[in-house]
């Protein structure tokens, strides 16, 4: 019986060791999400950096900042011209624990992350 993969948030904590397996997903890794947060003196901006434009500001708390972040990440990998990065990493990521440095959501609140994409995706059937 296979257990199912999941999203792990990355710890600095003395000890702490990633479990043995586990791929991380964040930046610097080609797996990293493109939609960046950015603090700023009046909140969050999301920039894109594939071209550096800020796409848009969002209050300080990160919430709103970060889904739509993950949500232009969805966007994105699923773009057509995407589809070989999509099989890439689909080879790369199906059947592995994703480390990131994102907060975990609390239970039964969705998971606002570039890596939950990810497990997703990777996990899914792929489409012939």
């Amino acid at each position: 019986m296979s257990r199912t993969p999941t999203r792990i948030q990355r710890r600095r904590t003395k000890g702490w060791r990633a479990p043995e397996g586990a791929v991380y997903v964040g930046r610097p890794s080609r797996f990293g999400n493109p939609a960046r947060l950015i603090r700023a003196d009046h909140g969050l901006i999301v920039r894109w950096d594939l071209n550096g434009i800020p796409v848009g500001t969002w209050p300080a708390d990160g919430l709103d900042a970060r889904r739509y972040a993950t949500e232009l990440y969805q966007s994105w990998i699923n773009q057509p011209e995407q589809a070989d990065t999509l099989r890439l990493f689909r080879a790369l990521l199906h059947g592995r624990d994703l480390l990131c440095w994102c907060p975990l959501p609390a239970e039964g609140e969705p998971d606002h992350c570039h890596a939950a994409v990810l497990l997703q995706l990777a996990n899914q059937e792929a489409p012939r």
